[in-house]
């Protein structure tokens, strides 16, 4: 929002310097962006008018002038603009005048005539961008009186960058009013009074959709002149506002836009067929908007129309056909509430950012449109002529906005803002700004005006009561707070450990997005529902993550192109679950997963370089299980997974609960996800890996250990996994080391068969093993084999 200084201070005018009261917005939330002058600087241009202007004798673009100054004598000078004629007031540039760009005048001759002077244009004297001729001002302007001094130039542009909840503040209006509110006065608004119809004719209005258009305000004035230009003060207005001067008719509209903060519309009534329906467009509906585009309409859009077509966007954009032009006479005003969900987004769907869309979509005040009318109607009459008809209004009061009701607790007050504001204080600041106020025993009952739709619990009036008082005025104190040792069961275990581990197998932490690409993820988990977001960053983002794995792909993918041989990621974080019996319908799970790619190490004389494969990743998952000092309640299960190469992945379970997988990434996916070579992922619930068992110190044996190892036959089906965890339960606190140092297929060992080279190694803690006890051992753990999975001694 851009306005000029000098015409707040109408409305209210505190004793701060422009610097000062930028400062003081700032400081309430309405943060400045920008103070610059309306004007360059330049001196010596005083209020002329041209007496006489005759053709020059040698040139044909040139004009010869006299000029009253108001210096008693006439001044020849010399002007080449086109718009230069008798009678004319023009702004000149006397002999020893100083432009912007430190331009000095001085006496010269052109072409053999004298010049004593200048008739400047706006952009000569720094006030536009770009001119076609001289200024022309208007015949009541006093000549002889400084320009600068007489147009109030020594004035500043304000350009506030407002947050979109302060829709309150697009307007001259509302700034004034917090102006007024910060600095305690009384804010002086013009007299808005209404305008007497002069004529009858009216059109009626019928709302078809009353959800997005709950009101609408029209009315027909006749007998307009376009052609009268705007007078110089609301031009000017409108330039230091950054609104460039159109015509009469679309200036008035922008005037009371920028001054009261509600969107206008005037239509030739020409061009109406029948009376007005607010209704949304129909299927196949088009429309030909003011700068000439075509656009096709679809059926969420509403529409402003007669009895026969779509005159313009609601809310957006007026229509070229319906649009007011040199030759209206006749016309037809708008002043509308539109519900901001009824226009929102809808201007960006068609390229578009308005003035209008930009703050209905933020909301305007529900009960401003009578007033709008009343002021653009008198502007109108009185730069335009012409006569009123009667107001025309359709209102659908159940869907209006209601004035919300919000309680502000006095303990709650003080607890957020750290500090105690008197409650008569409160009270005048919630009243200064137009909130109606009752006090209560315990705090205040607040009705929030309609203009502040911000406003809607109890937060929201703590910060109007924070802003107002002033953030400067809290004092900076620091917090007092007890350092008290908090109970931590032991047997937690911190992801922080679980990080530390993985980081000391040579990963890093990767940090990806929540929500990623639903085809990527329906290639990885066909079979699974997933949570679709309604309102996407983008279609690649748009469906919640049922694991880490596609963002650890993707990073993969994006490392690898950039030259990475070798890489290796993980990550912590939540993974969500359509679940009809979960909260909201998704359950949210914490889990840690992994992935690998590249060689296990860098190139070696000795070693050469050798890929990652499966036991890689499977061994970084027992280290991680190994935290939990219960590894052995852990199983891999040779399983099938949809992400997962056939025969290299495994489901990870603890007892009967499935906690996780590993596994090396389906070859088919290497292409969707941009990656080279062989990926392994893994992923477990951190559920499963945050409960540990509390080491217990045990005594160190003072005596030698045994080692027997054991060569047996089973099913090349059978798991050698499974074939350690029941050895290691029998061997209980004798056996204290197992080891799997063999597996055989080929000559000499049966069909369908493998062979298991064990060491067992035994020791005692009061005293040494005797042969026959280790012999036992042995000969009762071939017979366990045998009877849990069929296994046989290996001769030979």
């Amino acid at each position: 929002m851009k306005f000029s200084e000098q015409w707040l201070r109408e409305w209210v005018s505190p004793e701060l310097t422009s610097d000062e009261l930028a400062e003081q917005l700032s400081m309430a939330g309405l943060e400045v962006d920008e103070v610059a002058p309306v004007a360059a600087n330049f001196e010596g241009v005083v209020v002329g008018e041209v007496v006489e202007c005759g053709q020059h004798p040698d040139a044909d673009k040139l004009q010869v002038t006299k000029v009253d100054a108001g210096t008693g004598e006439l001044l020849d000078i010399v002007c080449g603009a086109s718009n230069c004629r008798l009678g004319i007031k023009v702004a000149v540039a006397k002999v020893g005048a100083v432009l912007p760009g430190d331009f000095k005048i001085k006496k010269a001759k052109l072409r053999g005539m004298p010049s004593h002077g200048m008739l400047c244009s706006g952009s000569e004297l720094g006030m536009e961008d770009d001119t076609d001729g001289i200024l022309v001002l208007p015949l009541d302007a006093p000549v002889g009186k400084d320009y600068r001094e007489w147009l109030g130039l020594d004035d500043k542009s304000l350009d506030v960058d407002l947050t979109p909840n302060r829709a309150d503040c697009l307007g001259i209006k509302g700034i004034a009013r917090e102006v007024g509110v910060l600095n305690n006065l009384d804010v002086t608004a013009p007299q808005i009074t209404a305008v007497n119809p002069g004529i009858q004719d009216a059109l009626e209005v019928t709302l078809e959709a009353p959800a997005a258009c709950p009101r609408y305000l029209g009315r027909v004035v006749r007998g307009i002149d376009v052609s009268k230009p705007t007078p110089l003060w609301m031009k000017e207005r409108l330039r230091r506002s950054g609104v460039r001067s159109i015509d009469a008719v679309v200036d008035i509209t922008n005037y009371v836009l920028l001054e009261l903060g509600h969107p206008m519309h005037a239509f030739d009534l020409q061009s109406l067929q029948g009376n007005i329906v607010v209704r949304m467009a129909k299927p196949g509906e088009s429309l030909t908007l003011l700068d000439g585009q075509e656009v096709s309409l679809s059926e969420d859009i509403l529409v402003i129309a007669d009895e026969q077509k779509a005159l313009a966007m609601a809310g957006i954009f007026g229509g070229e056909n319906s649009g007011v032009n040199k030759d209206s006479k006749d016309i037809f005003l708008e002043s509308a509430f539109f519900a901001p969900d009824a226009i929102m987004g809808r201007a960006r769907r068609f390229g578009l950012h308005t003035d209008a869309s930009h703050r209905y979509e933020r909301g305007v005040d529900p009960e401003l449109q009578a007033q709008a009318m009343e002021r653009a109607t008198a502007l109108l009459i009185e730069i335009c002529g012409g006569e009123a008809g009667p107001v025309t209004e359709a209102v659908s009061a159940q869907h209006l906005p209601k004035p919300a009701q919000v309680t502000l607790r006095r303990e709650r007050l003080a607890k957020v803002l750290g500090v105690v504001v008197k409650d008569a204080q409160v009270t005048e600041i919630l009243q200064r700004s137009g909130f109606a106020v009752t006090e209560q025993n315990d705090g205040w009952q607040v009705e929030v005006p309609t203009y502040r739709f911000d406003i809607t619990i109890e937060e929201d009036l703590i910060e109007e009561v924070a802003r107002v008082y002033g953030y400067n005025n809290i004092p900076t104190v620091a917090p007092v707070a007890e350092l008290r040792m908090q109970r931590t069961p032991e047997a937690n275990l911190s992801i922080r450990d679980i990080e530390r581990t993985l980081m000391a197998q040579g990963y890093q932490e990767a940090i990806t997005y929540s929500f990623v690409d639903p085809k990527h993820q329906a290639a990885l988990f066909p079979d699974q529902a997933t949570l679709t977001l309604p309102h996407p960053i983008s279609i690649e983002m748009s469906s919640m993550r049922l694991s880490l794995w596609p963002g650890l792909l993707n990073a993969v993918g994006y490392n690898q192109k950039r030259q990475q041989a070798s890489v290796r990621l993980f990550e912590t974080g939540l993974r969500f679950t359509p679940d009809e019996q979960a909260e909201n319908g998704v359950r949210q799970e914490a889990v840690v997963a992994g992935i690998i790619a590249g060689s296990v190490q860098g190139e070696h004389w000795a070693d050469g370089e050798q890929a990652v494969d499966f036991y890689d990743a499977k061994g970084h998952v027992e280290s991680l299980l190994s935290l939990t000092a219960r590894k052995q309640d852990f199983r891999f299960v040779s399983s099938e997974h949809s992400a997962l190469h056939p025969g290299q992945s495994a489901a990870i379970f603890l007892g009967e609960q499935l906690v996780g997988y590993v596994g090396s990434l389906h070859p088919q996916f290497s292409k969707t996800f941009g990656v080279k070579g062989r990926v392994f992922v893994f992923e477990l619930t951190l559920e499963a890996l945050q409960q540990r068992i509390i080491p217990k110190a045990g005594k160190i044996s003072r005596y030698p250990s045994i080692r027997r190892d054991l060569a047996i036959l089973v099913d090349e089906q059978v798991s050698a996994g499974e074939i350690l965890v029941v050895i290691d339960k029998f061997g209980e606190n004798r056996l204290v080391d197992l080891n799997l140092f063999d597996v055989y297929q080929g000559e000499n060992t049966p069909a369908g068969k493998k062979s298991l080279a064990l060491s067992m190694t035994l020791q005692d803690t009061e005293r040494t093993l005797e042969e026959q006890e280790v012999n036992q051992f042995v000969s009762d753990v071939v017979e366990l084999m045998q009877q849990e999975f069929d296994a046989v001694l290996r001769d030979g």
